[in-house]
């Protein structure tokens, strides 16, 4: 059987139960990371690193960082580096003159870099730039490993009926989705009773209200167990991060909204729990460290090695689950409100996010008024009627681009937050 992949909801379940000798099973040896210089991009680059003459990288992107990019793009021996901001190109030109490594800088280029005939394309640039991007990874019909979550949440079916048009195969590369993924193992729709996502709490997972309101970003910006950018690490802080992951789940699991819960694990020990109609519940369990599923990402139906720490649970102790507090923690209501109101809600939601994360970490607005703008971001959309359903890319975008304008007028004061 072919190496499965996550499907919408609306078709059969996956089953993840590949058969590794099968002749259709896909051996991953060309790769192109789109977001190489980012905490996912440089951990996918630390595995292959490990066994450099089993892969070749076709294509390395980056944004901004052009001596990140020339240096990862040397020691791994690519193909081509691609620069987004054109004003970077000559650095990153000058910096690889002589190598034999191709460049091109913009936008169009970082999506051609994503056309580029490989076995697999990591999917890691953070945001909506991702977007564009990462469809034309699905479009080439080979393997996507998904760790743009803007692709599920804002492009949602848009982006699964273009891996469907293509046969590409989408791997999830977010640890929870990842192990939904792999405790669902030869599993129906059917049998599956709900699906559980943990999430840590985040650095903010024992403070009051009143301590939360006060928050700065360097205290947002200190989680407990990830390593992880800044904007996602924020996202951890205010539990929107685990909305979102939500809509990744609604649409890559053969579920309804109403079987996805969120529980509160501190340790990041466990990661998902799937439970079944007999009673059984299956967990995946791993040490928090990001390569576990990046290594899944790449070699499934098999498993390669990681230099991950190994669990002892015996040393661990005790690991512990809590209810998630949305009092304190609104965003999660406010992303499941949103995935439940479907059409362009979440695409909104967002985008009206990276803006009031921006503009937190710019000291523009309070660690509590990113949930706050966000919500009002989604009232003012759909007092405009300005919610509805996208069917193209660039539908998908112009309600990005709302999201973002309306998130922008609240900030600026321009629209009241409420």
């Amino acid at each position: 059987m072919p190496a499965p992949q996550p499907v919408p909801r609306h078709r059969a379940a996956p089953s993840p139960a590949g058969d590794t000798g099968s002749a259709n099973a896909r051996t991953i040896r060309s790769v192109t990371i789109l977001g190489a210089t980012g905490s996912v991009g440089q951990s996918t680059l630390d595995l292959i690193g490990l066994t450099p003459d089993a892969f070749e990288i076709v294509a390395l992107t980056a944004q901004d960082n052009a001596a990140g990019l020339a240096a990862l793009a040397l020691k791994h021996r690519a193909r081509l580096a691609v620069i987004g901001n054109p004003q970077r190109h000559g650095e990153l030109a000058s910096l690889l003159a002589g190598s034999g490594i191709a460049t091109a800088a913009g936008a169009d280029a970082i999506c051609a870099a994503a056309s580029e005939p490989a076995d697999c394309v990591m999917a890691a640039i953070v945001g909506a730039a991702g977007l564009a991007p990462t469809f034309a990874a699905a479009r080439q019909g080979r393997r996507v490993a998904l760790a743009n979550k803007e692709c599920l949440v804002s492009g949602g079916a848009v982006f699964l009926a273009e891996v469907a048009r293509s046969g590409a195969e989408l791997l999830p590369v977010d640890s929870e989705h990842s192990a939904a993924f792999q405790a669902m193992a030869g599993s129906r729709a059917g049998e599956i009773e709900t699906i559980t996502l943990t999430a840590s709490g985040g650095p903010f997972r024992t403070w009051s209200a009143g301590q939360i309101a006060a928050a700065t970003p360097e205290m947002a910006l200190c989680h407990p167990n990830w390593k992880m950018g800044r904007k996602i690490t924020i996202d951890s802080a205010t539990l929107m991060n685990k909305g979102l992951e939500l809509i990744e789940a609604y649409h890559l699991f053969p579920v309804k909204a109403r079987q996805l819960k969120v529980v509160v694990h501190p340790q990041s020990i466990v990661h998902a729990l799937v439970a079944y109609k007999d009673g059984s519940v299956l967990a995946q369990l791993a040490a928090p460290d990001m390569r576990t599923p990046i290594a899944l990402s790449l070699s499934w139906p098999r498993r390669m090695s990681a230099p991950t720490a190994r669990l002892d649970l015996a040393k661990t102790g005790t690991l512990t689950f809590e209810e998630p507090d949305i009092v304190r923690f609104p965003a999660l209501a406010i992303a499941r409100g949103a995935m439940e109101r479907g059409d362009t809600a979440p695409a909104i939601l967002n985008a009206a996010n990276e803006i009031s994360v921006a503009a937190f970490l710019d000291r523009k607005l309070s660690f509590t008024s990113i949930a706050r703008t966000v919500a009002a971001a989604l009232d003012a959309a759909e007092r405009r009627g300005s919610i509805k359903p996208a069917s193209t890319l660039s539908e998908v975008l112009e309600a990005d681009a709302l999201g973002r304008e309306l998130a922008s007028a609240i900030v600026s004061g321009d629209i009241s937050r409420g």
